[in-house]
């Protein structure tokens, strides 16, 4: 309502000086249309004068004054609020007017009668303000005659007032017709705002699904997009915390009802506390783990996860497959390298393949064939690990990928979390990438890293 009735004042406003100032103009106009007019009557008595003749002689006035002002007066019909006075030898002569007009303003120019040069004024009477216009006929310099032409403005000025009085009446319609336009248009405009508003009243930690319908392009639509978006994160995060809180209680509970019950237990016997604490050892250990790869996944979905560089990739390749070799005796097989500059965050994507070579591991035995290898294809980096175990079902491969899930085949054997395939997927999609997975049972199993290069340097290996 502020803004309607800002823009109603406004408008308001300038309707209310627009119409003052188009009836000044018009005033104006009017003015010197009537000017206008005085002077060529005059204009007109004066070329009688010089150029006419007498009808009664047919021969030029020349100084019978008289007979010019008689001619004048019977050529000149005066329209309405218009009137023709004469003056002869300093007295009123003839006037060419109805008996109110020629008393109401004879007496204003009776001091015309003598005067040696035109003169224009306006005098003020009963029937309101009168304009006139003398022009003197002299003979030998001395006025012999005066010939006065006058107009009324009452008249005039009544056009006006009219012409002002419609125009107020139309600016008047079109002010209610713009005002009831804004309310529309401003209710409309400001529907995000509210919505924004009521959107923002519901939301509550369990309810953060509500989006804000958005449509243009203006700024009202990008502060909902900017919403909208915010809410995104929001929900994103409380999601992740919902998800870590449900995952570290089904993942912790076991290993702390193991630890429980081995406590309660525990007797005198020397040998049996020393396994007790081992397995308790190896149970907290294995806890820490495990709420570290969760903190991973959170992290996962931050935006500042990443800390990219620019690093070459044939150099991080064979990194890679020295790390691997120091984690178990297999058969390492380096099959391509690509080369070319990649930016990603080198720990995070250590970690993923290496998380992808421990997979690896944990499903061969000791001189068993696992390839790494590096390509860059249109502009992506490949990189890959591939094994010689027992390979994912069809109906697996997707599945796999999930925190907790674990092949039918038993693709993750005891002691892994089965966070492993789902913190590579979370490291790869925060690079804007994705992770291929190609297998078959029996056949073993090829996990491909897929992110985009570098723009500015896209080198084919």
């Amino acid at each position: 309502m502020r803004v309607l009735a800002s823009f109603v004042v406004l408008l308001a406003l300038s309707t209310l000086i627009s119409v003052v100032v188009v009836r000044q103009l018009l005033m104006v106009r009017t003015g010197e249309r009537v000017d206008d007019s005085l002077t060529q009557e005059v204009e007109e008595f004066r070329r009688l004068a010089r150029l006419g003749v007498d009808p009664r002689t047919g021969r030029p006035f020349g100084t019978d004054v008289r007979a010019l002002l008689d001619v004048s007066l019977a050529r000149n019909v005066p329209g309405e609020d218009q009137a023709f006075f004469t003056f002869l030898d300093g007295r009123p002569y003839r006037a060419s007017s109805s008996a109110p007009v020629r008393r109401r303003l004879l007496a204003r120019i009776r001091q015309l009668a003598r005067t040696h040069r035109p003169v224009r004024g306006q005098v003020e009477t009963s029937a309101g303000p009168a304009r006139y216009l003398a022009a003197p006929v002299l003979i030998e310099g001395e006025p012999r005659g005066v010939f006065v032409v006058s107009v009324f403005l009452r008249g005039e000025r009544q056009e006006v007032s009219e012409a002002v009085r419609v125009s107020a009446g139309v600016s008047l319609a079109v002010l209610l017709l713009a005002g009831l336009l804004a309310y529309l248009v401003t209710g409309r405009v400001l529907a995000p705002l509210r919505a924004l508003t009521d959107a923002t009243r519901s939301i509550t930690e369990s309810g953060l699904s509500r989006r804000i319908a958005v449509r243009g392009n203006d700024e009202v639509a990008e502060l909902g997009r900017t919403f909208n978006g915010m809410l995104d994160g929001l929900e994103a995060a409380f999601a992740s915390q919902k998800d870590f809180i449900r995952d570290a209680g089904h993942e912790l509970r076991t290993p702390i009802t193991i630890i429980r019950g081995h406590l309660e237990l525990l007797g005198d016997d020397p040998q049996e506390r020393r396994e007790t604490v081992a397995l308790v050892t190896d149970e907290l250990d294995r806890m820490s783990r495990f709420v570290s790869d969760l903190s991973l996944l959170a992290k996962a979905e931050r935006p500042d996860f990443l800390n990219p560089e620019t690093m070459e990739l044939e150099q991080f390749t064979e990194e890679l497959l020295t790390k691997a070799r120091a984690m178990a005796d297999r058969d390492w097989r380096l099959t391509t390298v690509g080369r070319g500059r990649l930016r990603a965050d080198r720990q995070r994507l250590t970690q993923a393949v290496m998380n992808l070579v421990d997979n690896a591991v944990r499903v061969t035995a000791d001189r068993d064939p696992i390839e790494l290898g590096s390509a860059v294809v249109e502009g992506e980096v490949r990189m890959w690990v591939r094994d010689s175990g027992p390979g994912v079902a069809d109906e697996d491969q997707e599945r796999i990928f999930e925190r907790y899930a674990r092949g039918r085949n038993g693709r993750a054997p005891s002691g892994g979390s089965g966070l492993g395939l789902a913190i590579v997927s979370g490291i790869i999609a925060a690079h804007e990438g994705r992770v291929e997975l190609d297998s078959r049972l029996g056949e073993g199993a090829t996990f491909t890293c897929v992110i985009p290069l570098e723009p500015a340097s896209r080198v084919t290996a």
